[in-house]
C-alpha cells in the first residue's frame, strides 16, 4: 500500500500543484477543503482513486482529524487575505494551524508542512502577517519537526497577482498601485510545490525556508514587466498609503454593512498595512539553495498564461508579424 498524505486546502492555488506532484510520485493524496464538490478536478492528478476530495473545516477538531485519518504526512496550505463570515485570521491562519500541529501529533504522523508566508511577524501591524507567525509558532510548539515553508508572492497559471492587474489593464489607462516602491520577489508556484514535497518525503531537513525567486523587483517594476508581456501601455499611478487607507476603510465598510453579502476582493485596511514592507528572503534564511531547487524565472512563465490579456489574445504576435512584413 503507498503512503498517504493529507493535503489541507490541496485544491488551492497551492495545494493543487503539491497534489499534482504527489500523485506523481505514487503516494494516496487526501485533498480537504470546505467544499470538495467544486475539487473534483484533483481526481484527474492520479489514478482512480489515487486522488480524492473529502470534506472539512480546519476549524472544526473532529474534520481535521477524520481528514489526516491514516496519514503519513500532513500538509496546510490553508490561509485567507481578507476575513470572512468566522473565518478570520486568529481562527484560519493561527487556530487552524495549531489545529493541524497539534491533532498530527496525536495521531503519529511522521510529517509536517505549514506553508506560510515571508513577513510572518508576531509584532506585525498586519493581522494578516502577525496571525501567519502564530501559526508558524504553535506548529513548532506541538509539532517540533515541521518543515516551515515561507514564499515571497507566488506567480503561475491561476495566480491572483499578475492575473488580476493584467484584467485591470482592460478597464482603464492607468493602473493604480498601492506599495509602489515596495519591494518583492516572487516565486513560482512549481518550486513551491517541489519544496513541500522534499520536506513530505523526507529530502528536507526540519525547519523554516525562505523561498524566493531569483528576481527582487518593486511593485512597479513587476508591472513594468507585466505590462511589456501583455504588449500594453498604462500609466502606473502610485497612492500614497493614506489614500489607500481611505480606500480600503471604505470597501472593508461596504463588506461589514452588507454583512459580507458584498466580500472585499480589490483592497483591505490589512492589505495596505502590509504593502508597507518588503516581501524578499532574508539574507541569512534558508532558502531553495539548501533544498537543491533553482528557482524559476518570471520571464520564462508569465508569457505562457498572460497571453490571453493581449489585445489580440493569441493572434497578437501574428499580427505583429504581419505588420512587419506590409513595412
Amino acid at each position: 500500500m503507498s503512503n498517504l498524505v493529507t493535503i489541507y486546502g490541496g485544491s488551492g492555488f497551492v495545494g493543487r500543484y503539491i497534489a499534482r506532484r504527489m500523485a506523481k510520485a505514487g503516494w494516496r493524496v487526501r485533498v480537504a477543503v470546505r467544499r470538495p464538490n467544486e475539487a473534483g478536478f484533483v481526481r484527474t492528478y492520479g489514478v482512480v482513486g489515487q486522488v480524492e476530495p473529502v470534506l472539512c473545516n480546519i476549524r472544526d477538531d473532529a474534520s481535521v482529524a477524520l481528514a489526516m485519518q491514516g496519514a503519513d504526512a500532513v500538509v496546510n496550505c490553508v490561509g485567507i487575505l481578507n476575513e470572512t463570515g468566522k473565518n478570520s485570521f486568529d481562527a484560519v491562519q493561527a487556530e487552524g494551524a495549531a489545529r493541524v500541529a497539534r491533532l498530527a501529533t496525536e495521531a503519529g504522523v511522521t510529517r509536517l508542512v505549514q506553508i506560510s508566508a515571508i513577513g510572518a511577524d508576531a509584532e506585525a501591524a498586519s493581522d494578516y502577517a502577525r496571525t501567519k507567525a502564530e501559526g508558524e509558532a504553535a506548529v513548532l510548539e506541538h509539532f517540533p519537526g515541521a518543515v516551515i515553508l515561507r514564499p515571497s508572492i507566488i506567480f503561475g497559471p491561476e495566480d491572483g497577482f499578475f492575473n488580476r492587474f493584467a484584467g485591470m489593464t482592460r478597464m482603464g489607462p492607468a493602473l493604480p498601485l498601492v506599495g509602489a516602491e515596495t519591494r518583492f520577489q516572487p516565486v513560482y508556484v512549481d518550486d513551491v510545490a517541489q519544496a513541500a514535497v522534499k520536506a513530505i518525503t523526507g529530502e528536507a531537513a526540519s525547519g523554516t525556508y525562505e523561498l524566493g525567486g531569483p528576481d527582487v523587483a518593486t511593485f512597479r517594476e513587476l508591472m513594468q514587466e507585466m505590462l511589456k508581456v501583455i504588449h500594453r501601455r498604462r500609466l502606473l499611478l502610485g497612492l500614497p498609503f493614506w489614500v489607500a487607507r481611505i480606500m480600503g476603510g471604505l470597501l472593508d465598510l461596504v463588506q461589514a454593512a452588507t454583512f459580507g453579502l458584498v466580500t472585499n476582493s480589490m483592497l483591505t485596511r490589512d492589505q495596505v498595512r502590509n504593502l508597507k514592507n518588503d516581501n524578499v528572503v532574508s539574507a541569512d534564511a534558508k532558502g531553495f539553495a539548501d533544498l537543491g531547487i533553482v528557482p524559476t524565472a518570471m520571464e520564462s512563465v508569465l508569457p505562457q498564461y498572460l497571453w490571453r490579456f493581449r489585445p489580440s489574445g493569441q493572434y497578437d504576435a501574428i499580427k505583429d508579424s504581419a505588420r512587419n512584413l506590409r513595412a
